[in-house]
């Protein structure tokens, strides 16, 4: 080890006249004027043999005549291979010196293949190059992004324990960062550390970028303090890319604490300063402060470039201040600046994204007018805002004028259109614009396809989703996961689970590995199904392929609840908590309703409470189930209060389940004015009502005994297309039959089964007998043919109805 220690020295240490000087340019000298030195016989260099250059290779080196035998080489590296320059060099004082300079040329002549196979061959020699030539052939694998090999070699070097410097350690450092292995990167850094090599700002800046990139800021920060520890000075570069990996997570006020360290320090902040404190700021809706900080770039004579509009018209999109993001434009017009084709990009979709799309095709030609060159991107951005505001036949145009303008339709173009037809439903549409896509001619993509078949599923039309998946396939495209999600999705969604394994047992024969999101979908389809041994089963196979999510057990959650199995669910809650996941708030509405079908008031509440004390907002799904179950309870009424009360509190607003359920519980109680008033509020919310407002309104105005009220209500509902159920007419009948009036009741009877609706069997009967009681025998044998032609059979009355009943 100390021999090729030495020799390593050796090597690298300038000890040889041609030490350092490899990689300046030098004119090769023509053979002749070699054999002219020597005194020989001029020869012309295409009839010497190889041995013979070699034998004057090796005497010029010998005579450390070393620019005239880097020309000979350097002739010599093109006609030869390595293996036979290397091996036909005979054993010699001046081999080692031969093997410097062929390694330096195949570096200067960027032939890192040969520099690479010389390297293996010095290596199994256990000789090794000079240092500087080692730190260029790492440069050169890294510039080729070679990076696995860099480490390797570096490796290599490091496990003979030859003594690299901090440019060597810098190239494999480099290299790590750009693998994404950080690890391995301040791995790197410690033995640097250990090995008293002195670090420079390149490593330091190399390192923190990486940590950086994966968010990782607090590393990044000690880095940062580290180098004022080891004296090493911070640059402009060092500070923005800790500023950039403050602003990417959200730590804005950091990144200014930095900027004013940056003055302390007497660092000069450049463009990329600015324009990384503007993205934090924009991205975080601070537009104000974003403009103090243009004037502050101004005043440093910086003036805005491209990217600093881009970033401020990004940022007013997010705010959704499109007459700001239109000034700003009028702005950069008059200064006379010309944007370019990703800032255009920028300033359009923001536009289109609020509906101003008329305005961004404007801005477009006036931007081309001005002599912006248009591109496909450009134009695609007008053509989603008009597909997005269902502008088809300005959607069209804009197809035409892009092919006007030269601008060939790319294959976004054809997507979007297709995409557009098909969330319509209009296949046959979304079909012809495939066929002018092929016109064109613009081949599809898996996108395109993968559309299609997204489209059809949700038609239910699977023939034609397999046929297509069959065409994508004889076209040479191989079907994704997305395409299989889609299909999965789709036939989960229509009940057809059998198939839907199918699918996904194809996709895995075919080599696609399905994500998360997949087998999500299957365990939703089998829980909406009540399939939860299925449902548990795909669970396994998840656990088995890929990483689970909170999304997979609540949906899991919510199945176990909706089968009534709470005990499992809240074991399932128990697992989800080991495995790492904090419940969320679909977690706790799950559980409050599954304790709400099941009627058990209490536990309903103690979950609510456990959910706020967690710091989790309620949402309108969870005041659904919590009102249901305050129906039954004898202190429901409090409790529905005080529900009310809270929500006010938090900004909830009722929604028209909740009002409906508000308006039903108050009846149920007697609270009759209270459930009116619920109504005028949920009018007044410009809410409107549906069946079941109208059904609970009818049963409120017949416990008042208000029965032309409830009549009127009726005539309301067919005034508004909204059709009378069997709710609606069992309560009228019943609530006659109570009062006696049965021929009354007889007409609501009647209007009911006309409709083609079924009665509740207790009621047919009350109605029967009190026809047969008031003389009206025909009546009577009607509905009594009526129930046993459509096969009513006597059964219990409806909650809800008996407690119209009673009133």
């Amino acid at each position: 080890m100390l021999k090729l220690h030495r020799s390593f020295k050796v090597a690298g240490a300038g000890n040889h006249p041609f030490a350092g000087k490899f990689f300046r340019s030098t004119p090769f000298l023509h053979l002749e004027e070699i054999n002219s030195i020597n005194n020989e016989n001029p020869t012309n260099s295409s009839t010497q043999n190889l041995e013979e250059q070699l034998r004057q290779l090796r005497i010029l080196l010998q005579q450390h005549r070393i620019e005239n035998a880097k020309g000979i080489l350097g002739t010599l590296i093109h006609t030869s291979s390595v293996s036979q320059l290397y091996t036909l060099f005979s054993p010699s004082p001046a081999k080692p010196l031969f093997s410097d300079l062929l390694f330096s040329l195949y570096l200067e002549s960027k032939l890192i293949n040969q520099a690479e196979e010389l390297y293996s061959l010095l290596r199994d020699d256990k000789k090794f190059p000079p240092l500087s030539s080692f730190n260029v052939f790492l440069e050169s694998l890294n510039s080729l992004k070679q990076y696995k090999k860099t480490l390797e070699v570096f490796s290599d070097v490091m496990n003979w324990g030859i003594r690299v410097d901090k440019i060597s350690y810098g190239k494999a450092i480099m290299s790590a960062v750009k693998l994404g292995d950080l690890g391995k990167a301040l791995e790197l850094i410690d033995c640097m550390r250990n090995g008293r090599v002195g670090m420079d700002k390149f490593v330091y800046n190399v390192v923190m970028g990486g940590l950086c990139k994966e968010k990782r800021v607090v590393e990044a920060r000690k880095l940062f303090d580290e180098m004022l520890e080891r004296r090493v000075a911070r640059s402009i570069v060092t500070y923005n890319i800790l500023m950039d990996g403050y602003c990417k997570m959200g730590r804005v006020e950091e990144a200014f604490k930095l900027r004013e360290k940056m003055k302390n320090d007497n660092v000069e902040p450049n463009m990329v300063t600015f324009n990384t404190l503007l993205s934090g700021l924009c991205k975080s809706g601070k537009m104000e402060e974003a403009n103090c900080v243009v004037e502050e770039m101004k005043g440093y004579g910086f003036v805005p470039d491209g990217f600093t509009f881009s970033i401020l018209f990004d940022g007013l999109s997010r705010c959704d201040d499109v007459n700001s993001s239109l000034a700003l434009y009028e702005e950069v017009v008059k200064t006379g600046v010309k944007l370019n084709e990703y800032t255009s990009s920028v300033l359009l979709n923001g536009l289109c994204k609020k509906g101003r799309t008329d305005k961004a095709a404007e801005i477009l030609k006036k931007m081309m007018e001005n002599g912006l060159i248009p591109t496909d991107v450009l134009f695609n951005t007008i053509l989603s805002g008009y597909c997005k505001e269902g502008n088809m036949e300005k959607a069209y145009s804009t197809v035409d004028d892009m092919e006007i303008t030269g601008v060939k339709p790319s294959c976004v173009t054809f997507n979007t259109l297709i995409t557009k037809f098909c969330e319509l439903g209009m296949m046959e549409e979304a079909n012809e614009w495939l066929r002018k896509m092929l016109e064109k001619p613009v081949s599809p993509n898996v996108q395109t396809y993968n559309i299609l078949i997204d489209g059809y599923g949700r038609k239910r039309e699977f023939v034609r989703c397999f046929e297509i998946l069959e065409e994508m396939e004889n076209n040479g495209l191989k079907p994704n996961v997305i395409t299989y999600g889609s299909l999965i999705n789709s036939l989960c969604k229509d009940g057809r689970l059998l198939e839907a394994d199918v699918v996904l047992s194809d996709m895995i024969s075919r080599g696609v590995k399905p994500n998360v999101q997949v087998y999500n979908m299957l365990i939703d389809g089998h829980c909406m199904r009540g399939n939860m041994t299925d449902a548990f089963g795909c669970l396994e196979m998840l656990e088995s392929d890929a990483e689970t999510t909170l999304v997979t057990y609540n949906t899991l959650l919510n199945g176990l609840c909706k089968k009534g199995k709470i005990k499992e669910a809240e074991e399932l809650v128990v697992h989800i908590q080991l495995k790492g996941f904090i419940p969320d708030v679909i977690t706790y509405n799950s559980l409050i309703s599954g304790y709400s079908d099941a009627g058990d008031t209490e536990k309903c509440f103690e979950m609510y409470e456990k959910m706020k004390a967690s710091g989790i907002k309620p949402t309108i799904n969870t005041i659904h189930p919590l009102i249901r179950v305050c129906k039954k309870g004898n202190n429901g009424l409090v409790l529905i209060d005080k529900i009310v009360e809270e929500m006010s509190h938090v900004d909830l607003s009722p929604d028209r389940v909740v009002y409906n359920e508000l308006i039903h519980c108050y009846a149920l109680h007697g609270e009759v004015q209270k459930s009116l008033a619920m109504h005028i509020e949920m009018v007044e919310r410009g809410i409107p009502s549906d069946r079941r407002t109208y059904n609970y309104l009818v049963m409120v105005h017949l416990k008042e005994g208000k029965g032309q009220e409830a009549k009127n209500l009726v005539d309301q509902m067919k005034a508004n297309n909204i059709v009378p159920n069997d709710e609606t007419y069992n309560i009228l009948v019943e609530w006659h039959c109570k009062l006696k009036d049965f021929s009354g009741a007889y007409i609501w009877y009647r209007e009911m089964v006309d409709n083609g609706l079924l009665p509740v069997a207790n009621i047919c009967n009350e109605l029967s007998s009190g026809l047969r009681e008031e003389g009206k025998l025909q009546e009577a044998q009607i509905i009594s043919s009526e129930m046993s032609s459509k096969g009513i059979e006597e059964c219990n009355i409806n909650e809800d109805l008996s407690a119209v009943a009673k009133a």
